[in-house]
């Protein structure tokens, strides 16, 4: 069996923002449950379906990396949240286990391999085994959006308010988990991770800049280096506000959604940092068609492929029953577009 490919990821980033043509590294994973003929329960619940699963789109796609899914519940589920799994939809967290301030002292940290997390590296540990001619990535969720499954995302909107103590409390436990977490994917040989912190996209910048920033910044200085990176990825509408408070996690690269205009935060972003995104993943892979969905991925490429550091990618994670015509016709039309231009 081959081992997995350690490779300078600074180094290939670099590389990515000199290359004229850039391949595509849309967030690309539970679709693959069309292409081996099984549910969303199926895939989340077996490791060698997963890695199998990376294996068939890697081969299908030329994608600039091969990304797991972008499943925000398994890292609640460790510590003790109720997840509802449906067999053609990403698995939600329900309810709420950190009521209030009391409980969030009580909460426990679980150890990594609880629940499902050490399915997850496993998964990923075998997908690097299969898929050795591109970067291999896990996903990840973020500190805050960890903690809004925890205390309900409602109440934790409210609880930076009114508990900003109790909502501290939660976010040093989640980071504390999420590390060790990360480092378990990095022992597992993959060559970075795609952090997922859209909850903080609904925060104004100034609690962004607190209840989120320094706790995602905490992480990746535990795990980040040349051979294993962190992209960040924030899928809410304030993302360009808060900018400088995103930037200042110093993550190797950025991965944005389609609630914001990309060409305007390619303004806002240094130069020599790599950003990706938009296409809509609900509205073009998801309910698009394969015309419209060239359309739109040529039209942001217009407007941002004349800055080096932009990659086109989807907006977010492609939903589970995104046709492949659309995802195929995705890929066409980065080809064409290049060709064209």
């Amino acid at each position: 069996m081959a081992t997995a490919v350690k490779r300078n990821m600074i180094q290939w980033l670099e590389d990515m923002k000199r290359a004229p043509r850039k391949k595509a590294l849309p967030v690309l994973s539970f679709p693959t449950i069309q292409l081996m003929g099984i549910t969303v329960e199926e895939l989340i619940s077996d490791s060698d379906r997963q890695a199998q699963g990376m294996k068939l789109v890697a081969d299908r796609v030329d994608s600039a990396a091969a990304v797991s899914m972008m499943d925000l519940s398994v890292e609640a589920e460790a510590f003790g949240s109720t997840i509802r799994v449906s067999p053609d939809e990403v698995p939600t967290v329900v309810g709420s286990i950190v009521p209030d301030l009391e409980a969030a002292e009580a909460l426990q940290v679980p150890a990594v391999g609880a629940g499902r997390t050490g399915l997850y590296i496993e998964a990923m540990h075998k997908a690097c085994q299969l898929i050795t001619d591109r970067p291999v990535l896990a996903g990840v969720i973020g500190p805050f959006s960890l903690a809004g499954r925890l205390m309900d995302v409602t109440e934790t909107m409210v609880n930076c308010y009114t508990e900003p103590e109790m909502v501290h409390e939660v976010m040093k436990k989640a980071t504390q988990f999420l590390i060790e977490y990360v480092k378990g994917y990095k022992e597992a040989g993959t060559n970075g991770v795609v952090m997922a912190e859209p909850l903080t996209g609904l925060l104004s910048p100034d609690l962004a800049a607190e209840f989120s920033e320094p706790y995602v910044r905490q992480i990746i200085e535990a795990v980040q280096d040349e051979n294993f990176i962190v992209i960040y990825h924030n899928c809410g509408n304030n993302t360009i506000q808060m900018i400088d408070s995103i930037l200042a996690v110093n993550a190797a690269a950025y991965h944005f959604g389609n609630a914001i205009s990309m060409a305007e935060m390619l303004t806002k972003v240094p130069a020599d940092t790599i950003v990706m995104g938009n296409v809509d993943p609900a509205g073009e892979f998801r309910n698009g068609t394969p015309e419209s969905i060239k359309a739109a991925t040529k039209e942001i490429m217009a407007q941002c492929c004349s800055h080096p550091n932009f990659v086109i990618s989807s907006g977010c994670d492609i939903p589970p029953l995104s046709p492949w015509e659309n995802i195929d016709a995705f890929f066409e039309a980065v080809d064409e577009f290049y060709a064209q231009a």
